[in-house]
């Protein structure tokens, strides 16, 4: 997969980087699965559309790749018009480009930029299509450093993480008013690929994400609107480099969805309660290998989950609903050689609709919708 779009789904940070099932489960029946690819999308190895987010109006940001491999991003309308964009400024070499990663409820879309020196820049595009760009104070200059926006609420607050100058991570909240405050959690660690980033900020100001430790083990947090930090630990996380916990989205009443790397390397859903309670869950048919399982991407007003979850053919996606019954799916089209390949579920409005993308048998991606 795509580093960028896990990072945005789940895997805070842009780091390289047994669950209990909850209730039963069954393969889609009933519901459409349409497939989207933006005018200019490359059809080689890696190129395509990818779907990164949708809002409860149905519209659906993300970005494809040409065919020279440059980024661009798109807005699709609920009738399916797709309009694409470039932020100025954003690169037209290979990996360069605009990569949008959410939009919120009327329609403002944030996401990221990459300079021509593959510097990373925030930007904030308008329902008019007016586009502000940004970069956190103290964001790196180098190659591969700068500001990259994860999430955007009703209101128009941002968060995500920078890089900076010595490759430490760290997050932010960018308030309506383009006030930035920066976030380091507690135990966060301060060398090159460690530090806190953001996720998600829900109406509320509530924030969820993730940091690294000085032992390069990942922690979740929440974070109050009145700024106290609060971190927390799947059960069942594992404590040694490049595990632990990753926190995710977090919806209207505080309840978060993420992924947690376990002893052995796999990798586990879980759900965060309001009140701190975490339960694990696996998708059925996920693989417990090393580096294969199950994530939990995307969450809803009525805390449904939109995840992806992996095996031997590659990824499948699912939908959990709030009594915990999980439906498995997979695209049309959807490749079956093996990751890459398959279908991943990022984002699910409140009318269940989800959104993502999937990799086709010749290493193709496309995004798609899927309504109920």
């Amino acid at each position: 997969m795509n580093d960028k779009h896990q990072r945005k789904s789940c895997l805070l940070l842009c780091l390289a980087l047994c669950g209990l099932a909850l209730g039963p489960s069954g393969t889609a029946r009933g519901a459409t699965i349409t497939t989207i690819d933006a005018p200019g999308a490359g059809t080689g190895i890696e190129q395509g559309t990818i779907a990164s987010s949708i809002n409860d109006l149905g519209e659906i940001t993300g970005n494809y790749a040409d065919a020279s491999n440059v980024s661009h991003g798109f807005l699709r309308a609920p009738d399916g018009t797709i309009t694409t964009f470039d932020v100025q400024g954003a690169g037209t070499g290979l990996a360069q480009g605009t990569v949008p990663f959410s939009i919120n409820s009327v329609g403002t879309t944030t996401g990221e930029y990459i300079d021509a020196s593959d510097v990373r820049h925030g930007f904030l595009r308008a329902p008019d299509g007016t586009i502000t760009t940004f970069d956190a104070p103290g964001a790196g200059t180098g190659a591969k450093q700068g500001t990259f926006p994860n999430n955007i609420n009703l209101l128009g607050a941002i968060v995500g993480g920078y890089i900076d100058a010595s490759n430490v991570n760290h997050g932010f909240v960018r308030a309506p008013d383009g006030t930035f405050t920066t976030l380091d959690a507690p135990g966060a660690g301060t060398s090159a690929g460690q530090g806190t980033g953001a996720s998600s900020i829900n109406s509320k100001g509530t924030v969820s994400g993730s940091y690294i430790d000085a032992s390069n083990v990942s922690h979740g947090f929440v974070r109050a609107p009145g700024g106290t930090i609060t971190t927390f630990d799947a059960p069942g996380a594992g404590t040694g480099t490049s595990q632990g916990t990753f926190a995710g989205v977090i919806n209207l009443d505080g309840t978060i969805t993420g992924s947690y790397f376990d002893a052995s390397g796999a990798l586990h859903g879980f759900v965060r309660a309001p009140h701190g309670k975490i339960t694990s869950f696996d998708a059925p048919g996920a693989s417990t290998a090393i580096g294969f399982g199950t994530t939990g991407n995307g969450i809803n007003k009525k805390g449904a989950i939109a995840g992806s979850y992996s095996d031997a053919a590659g990824y499948h996606s699912f939908v959990q609903s709030p009594d915990g019954k999980i439906t498995t799916f997979d695209a049309p089209g959807a490749g079956t050689g093996g990751i890459p390949q398959g279908t991943v579920g990022f984002s699910i409005n409140s009318a269940g609709a989800v959104t993502g993308y999937f990799q086709d048998a010749n290493s193709v991606n496309h995004g798609f919708l899927r309504t109920p």
